[in-house]
């Protein structure tokens, strides 16, 4: 089985505010934001882009988010490096952690419960 394509852009930030307000001002509505300082935006129907507010001491990052619809039947090829297998998260889905020839970190999200 293979991936569904890009379902998400996921970025960390040192300011949810104002990570949220400059894709506000390029388009994207918010969709909804957590207790916690991230949330997720959306402009049409392409990829959403979710936010997190890190803290100082850590790089903000960008990560691409693929749709797999079933973690249970989903097997990467033997080329792909799994850096995590698929675990629960605490935002209801399923994610796995692979690594491009290049060394880029790649998420895989499935379904809670698939």
């Amino acid at each position: 089985m293979a991936t569904a394509g890009i379902e998400a852009v996921f970025l960390t930030t040192h300011n949810w505010g104002k990570a949220a307000k400059f894709f506000q001002t390029l388009g994207y509505e918010l969709e909804f934001s957590t207790d916690h300082n991230s949330g997720q935006l959306r402009n049409g129907d392409g990829p959403y882009v979710f936010i997190a507010e890190v803290p100082e001491d850590q790089e903000p990052q960008t990560r691409l988010v693929m749709k797999v619809p079933d973690a249970e039947v989903f097997g990467p090829d033997p080329a792909v490096e799994v850096v995590t297998p698929f675990e629960e998260t605490h935002y209801g889905t399923r994610e796995m952690t692979v690594r491009d020839p290049d060394g880029r970190l790649w998420s895989l999200q499935a379904p809670a419960g698939n």
